[in-house]
């Protein structure tokens, strides 16, 4: 008895230490995604703002924005495309967005985007990207279509940009996060599409105290 006591006494001993260094593992989390944020935040400030110009210009004119990401970018342009449509933080009118994706087409994964934006792009919409190596096929493509249809890109990336920053155009908008690890750059991706959805929102809309 007095072996098992010890026994469970290392063992309860030893859980509580791994508790503790998962709990400091968690921590370290928020407080990286917390320093990179504050880090871009006067960097990303610019070319978010010059998004928001090229969903305005695409919206006002009747446009639409065809948004594209590949893994776990795909959840994300689905995000983004029912915040524009459904609305941000306030009520308005519906702006129309299309989350592109592979299934159903019976093409390659790498094609199939391309494809959709040959079908549903027309000169004046806006093509959103998201990637955070910029080096995926099926984004290329996309974006060489959307070229071809005379549309603005936005692209949001990471590591550098990749293969897409270096195609994009001088009337393309390029949000690089300069970050190597995905799971940061994702985080910080998803706060700058809040910053484009209230843009608009605050072009449209008027200002609101909003900020908090």
């Amino acid at each position: 008895m007095p072996f098992l006591k010890t026994c469970n006494g290392r063992f309860e001993a030893a859980a509580s230490i791994i508790q503790i260094m998962l709990e400091l593992r968690i921590q370290q989390h928020f407080i990286d995604s917390a320093d990179l944020q504050y880090q871009v935040a006067e960097t990303l400030a610019k070319p978010l703002d010059a998004g928001v110009q090229a969903l305005m210009a695409c919206v006002t004119s009747g446009g639409k924005v065809l948004v594209c990401g590949e893994g776990s970018a795909a959840a994300l342009a689905q995000y983004f495309a029912s915040l524009f449509v459904g609305g941000f933080e306030r009520e308005r009118p519906e702006l129309a967005a299309i989350a592109l994706r592979h299934e159903g087409l019976g093409d390659p994964a790498y094609a199939s985007l391309a494809r959709q934006v040959r079908a549903l792009g027309q000169a004046g919409d806006v093509l959103l990207l998201l990637t955070s190596t910029g080096e995926e096929e099926g984004l290329m493509r996309a974006l060489h279509a959307a070229h071809e249809r005379d549309m603005t890109a936005i692209a949001l990336t990471g590591k550098g940009g990749g293969s897409v920053a270096k195609a994009l155009r001088e009337t393309d908008v390029h949000v690089g996060i300069p970050h190597d690890r995905a799971a940061r750059i994702r985080e910080v991706q998803q706060l700058a599409l809040h910053c484009l959805c209230d843009g608009v929102d605050a072009q449209l809309m008027g200002d609101q105290d909003a900020v908090a």
